[in-house]
């Protein structure tokens, strides 16, 4: 079968050429690239939003989820001229990369164009890649932890950022976690930021010793349990964003939810067939986290308290 014609997208004032339209990327219902495209202009300013300003890897599948997932740091030559890259440094190589760097929803679709599926931003922004403004906490269940058990932890999250004054912005992780964004002051580097997810954890962990472990080492945590995985603050380390597309075969997606719904949510159900329409029924659900922003402050005091620190990744 020969390749079908490329189509060209007009994406507010600009046009992305996809090439390919028709290879199917998702074998469990038969999504195609041309879908995946689709999906991402239904959430336009969700995923714009997830993603502005900040250096992004990005996790291509040429020949869709099926095939080998190549992570990409480094825009290729021959990118159109209208988009935008930072450039950030890695002193454990003394390299750095011109990283895709979203302003417009048309530079997610050339990204697609380029067969990205996931999009894995750094929680920093290109005015100073070197002072974070999200922390990001990671409920990152053991192989055996049932999700139940990730929903209850999730309460428990919900619980300490309240007492400290702090909004949470949950999402599913379009895999088997969940994940809750706090919006902080670009005031501290990585290591601090990562100090105070640590602090932030443990005192879940005190709340919740039966469900939830810090361990450092994978190989000696109780596959059962919760991990707070505090290391997704660490520099360089990124997620999906809300909104992006996981690579699975069931095309599910990394979904911002309401508090109200953890109790019941099943990931699962959250696929790039369903979001749509849920996006244009309930809208961005993450849409006021830019205006929520919170001191880690109180968090380094737990911290310098319980006389924490997180070794050096760099």
């Amino acid at each position: 079968m020969g390749k079908s014609p490329a189509v060209e997208l007009e994406v507010e004032d600009r046009v992305v050429r996809i090439s390919n339209p028709d290879r199917v990327y998702f074998p469990a219902r038969g999504e195609t690239k041309l879908d995946l495209a689709n999906y991402y202009l239904s959430v336009g300013d969700g995923i714009v939003r997830a993603l502005r300003e900040r250096p992004c890897m990005l996790h291509r599948f040429p020949e869709g989820v099926a095939g080998e997932k190549v992570h990409q740091k480094r825009v290729p030559h021959g990118a159109p001229p209208w988009l935008r890259t930072v450039r950030v440094h890695f002193p454990r190589y003394n390299r750095h990369a011109d990283e895709l760097c979203v302003t417009h929803i048309a530079d997610v679709i050339w990204a697609v164009q380029m067969s990205t599926v996931e999009f894995h931003p750094w929680n920093s922004r290109a005015a100073d890649t070197e002072k974070p403004d999200e922390w990001r906490i990671d409920l990152d269940p053991g192989e055996t932890c049932t999700f139940d058990r990730v929903r209850r932890v999730a309460l428990v999250v919900q619980e300490v950022l309240a007492e400290l004054g702090a909004t949470g912005f949950p999402k599913t992780s379009g895999s088997k976690g969940l994940h809750i964004y706090v919006r902080i002051k670009p005031d501290y580097g990585f290591q601090d930021v990562r100090k105070a997810a640590l602090a932030f954890a443990h005192e879940v962990e005190r709340r919740a010793p039966d469900d939830v472990e810090t361990t450092w080492w994978r190989k000696d945590r109780d596959p059962s349990l919760v991990f707070v995985d505090y290391n997704q603050n660490t520099r360089d380390r990124t997620i999906a964003s809300a909104y992006s597309v996981r690579g699975f075969p069931e095309a599910t997606v990394s979904t911002p939810i309401r508090w109200d719904e953890i109790p019941d949510v099943e990931p699962r159900e959250f696929t790039i067939a369903t979001v749509p329409k849920r996006y244009a029924e309930l809208g961005d659900l993450h849409a006021g986290i830019d205006d929520a922003v919170w001191s880690i402050e109180p968090l380094l005091e737990w911290a310098a308290r319980d006389e924490l620190e997180v070794p050096d990744e760099q």
